[in-house]
């Protein structure tokens, strides 16, 4: 139990909340109707084996780095209480769950998870060469919503697309603002953010920008999808929690930065999809 809690701690497991909703919500308006448990169940696993892979590779990618970083440098995989053969086998494990999950979805789904295998190895990489990292981070979340839809329709559509693009810019905004943290490490050892390459205030602003655009997009899906009042309460909700986010983070202060980062941003996809969801039953 020991070293469970460990990896959990170590994979930040209770993030999982940023995508999960988001895949459940394009299962959701797929059929407009709560799909069968087995749909619900696959999904589950698909986007929690996947978040658990790719979050284990990170920290195995990230290690040198990690290692440096006094922000980081506690993590169990740095100190050696998770060993990295274990770490290792968290990867194998979660893998192996996430394409079995894809293969009892749908063919469709199961041809696909190649694509995102690709996406969930190589997004950790782009911080060493390009101040676009954040838009890699956001790009592997923005498949949870086309993921859900797919799992139940198993095909595609350009309705969903809406809500990809506004979890894409709703995460790299979220993560402009959780690197500043990082700020200093990250222009000494010279690694690549929006706040290296232009600045800390302008990346607030760049931030603010990205999540204005994610209120717009969630405009558009609900335009798309007809939704009604409800789902727009949900958005409203939504906006006033970004800019609580940013009240947050203009202070600069590492605490306020990750009340901003983890409970805002934890709480903006599960009102999002308890809205919908009351939208849809009503």
């Amino acid at each position: 139990m020991g070293k469970i809690k460990l990896f959990l701690e170590l994979i930040k497991f209770e993030h999982t909340v940023f995508a999960l909703p988001f895949a459940y919500l394009g299962m959701l308006l797929a059929s407009y109707e709560w799909p069968s448990f087995s749909v619900f169940f696959w999904v589950t696993c698909a986007m929690v084996s996947a978040r658990t892979a790719g979050m284990t590779l990170n920290r195995i990618i990230d290690l040198n780095i990690d290692e440096k970083n006094p922000r980081t440098k506690k993590r169990a995989l740095v100190t050696g209480d998770f060993p990295l053969w274990q770490a290792w086998l968290a990867v194998t494990v979660s893998l192996a769950v996430f394409f079995l999950s894809a293969f009892m979805l749908n063919p469709l789904c199961f041809q696909l998870s190649p694509a995102a295998l690709i996406l969930l190895s190589t997004y950790h990489y782009v911080k060493r060469f390009s101040f676009l990292c954040h838009f890699a981070l956001g790009s592997v979340l923005a498949l949870a919503p086309m993921g859900g839809w797919l799992a139940v329709t198993g095909v595609f559509s350009w309705t969903p697309l809406f809500l990809s693009l506004a979890v894409l810019f709703w995460v790299a905004g979220f993560d402009i603002i959780y690197s500043l943290q990082d700020f200093d490490f990250d222009r000494t050892y010279g690694l690549h953010s929006i706040p290296v390459k232009f600045g800390q205030a302008a990346a607030l602003k760049i931030s603010g920008g990205c999540h204005m655009a994610a209120v717009l997009l969630l405009v558009l899906f609900g335009l798309v999808a007809g939704l009604g009042v409800i789902y727009w309460v949900g958005v409203g909700v939504t906006a006033v929690l970004l800019k609580v986010e940013h009240s947050l983070a203009s202070g600069g202060d590492a605490g306020r930065l990750d009340t901003a980062f983890f409970a805002v941003n934890g709480w903006i996809g599960i009102l999002l999809f308890v809205f919908t969801f009351l939208e849809t039953f009503r």
